[in-house]
């Protein structure tokens, strides 16, 4: 009978699942990135309550942030299957069919965080003072050069601590990119208890790697 739990495997697979921390943070970076340019849009859009957009926008969150990001990956993974079978059942060369896992998973982890996002920046941009604003009107600006100058800086200070947490999320949420055929750092694992058969020990690894 072998060992319960065999600790130096805990820390010999530790360097094979850092091979692919690189991709994890990749994923996680540029899914940050997304989240926040679409998050900033949509703050934006419900601050200065632009009809039909605003509607539109309040929807969007509210699938982003009521859907379990599991669910988004998955629907994301199915998008290039889908162009793959419209490819073979018309003939057809759609070039979207053949976009990596990868570039899918970014996508909807991007698209997940904007939800959550446009409210933090919603709420670090109205933390501004609007005598601050007014005053840069009042010297001529517009309004997005006031955005620029002012509002983003003081609202980013706000935002910041709150963004912080975000990514940490991300980084954990990026253990489920493994549903888009990515291997981050918890594919790598998947792979590794699958050889080993000592799954406990590789998840033990992955614990003290995040």
């Amino acid at each position: 009978m072998g060992k319960l739990f065999d600790v130096s495997l805990v820390f010999s697979s530790i360097p094979e699942l850092l091979t692919k921390l690189p991709i994890t943070l990749e994923l996680a970076v540029v899914s940050m990135l997304i989240g926040l340019g679409l998050g900033l849009v949509m703050a934006i859009i419900k601050m200065k309550k632009i009809r039909v957009l605003t509607q539109i926008t309040n929807l969007l969150i509210s699938l982003l942030r009521g859907t379990p990001v599991i669910v988004q990956l998955y629907v994301a993974f199915f998008i290039p299957m889908m162009f793959k079978a419209i490819n073979q059942q018309f003939g057809t060369n759609l070039a979207v069919a053949n976009i990596s896992g990868f570039v899918y998973a970014m996508i909807a982890l991007g698209l997940n965080q904007s939800g959550f996002m446009a409210e933090i920046i919603r709420s670090a941009l109205q933390s501004v003072d609007p005598g601050q604003i007014e005053a840069a009107h009042a010297l001529g600006m517009t309004y997005p050069q006031t955005l620029r100058r002012i509002i983003l800086p003081e609202a980013f200070e706000v935002a910041l601590p709150t963004l912080g947490n975000s990514f940490t999320s991300i980084i954990k949420g990026t253990s489920l990119a493994f549903t888009c055929a990515v291997v981050e750092i918890t594919a790598q694992g998947q792979i590794i208890g699958g050889r080993t058969y000592r799954y406990f020990e590789v998840y033990v690894s992955l614990a003290i790697i995040y």
